[in-house]
């Protein structure tokens, strides 16, 4: 699995919500300036983000977005997850036998599909709050 620009532009554009009031709508310039992001690039995350209802937009004065809800409530698996389409390591795991004929039969099937729980596990397990902790240290637990 590879994190596109796109769902590290995603990341950085919903914590920056995230560290606003949450009844203030930030407008999409300023979002792209504080960033450092393009002003089209954040066009199209945020319609993404919209249209999966993890941000709330309002057009005309005093317009821009703001999170749909409590920061607490984003993991960022759900974030990439509407970035990314797939968050899965390869694409056997997708698309099973359409993929490769060997899904079946593969002996190293059962490696990537723990390894690919393992990560979607950890990614849904953090939250945007814990990203905006200074002194959060993400690790996966016991001895991984």
């Amino acid at each position: 699995m590879k994190i596109s620009t796109r769902g590290r532009y995603a990341m950085r554009v919903m914590v920056n919500l995230a560290m606003n009031d949450k009844d203030l709508f930030i407008p999409l310039k300023q979002i792209a300036n504080e960033e450092e992001i393009p002003f089209k690039y954040v066009e199209t995350i945020m319609t993404d983000l919209s249209k999966n209802n993890l941000v709330i937009g309002k057009y005309g004065k005093n317009g821009g977005y703001k999170l749909a809800k409590d920061a607490n409530q984003y993991s960022v698996g759900e974030i990439l997850k509407i970035t990314e389409n797939e968050l899965s390591l390869l694409d056997c795991l997708i698309y099973k036998e359409k993929a490769c004929p060997r899904t079946q039969k593969c002996k190293t099937m059962p490696l990537w599909q723990s390894l690919n729980t393992l990560i979607i596990d950890y990614l849904n397990s953090i939250s945007l709050m814990d990203l905006l902790s200074n002194n959060q240290e993400f690790n996966f637990g016991d001895g991984i």
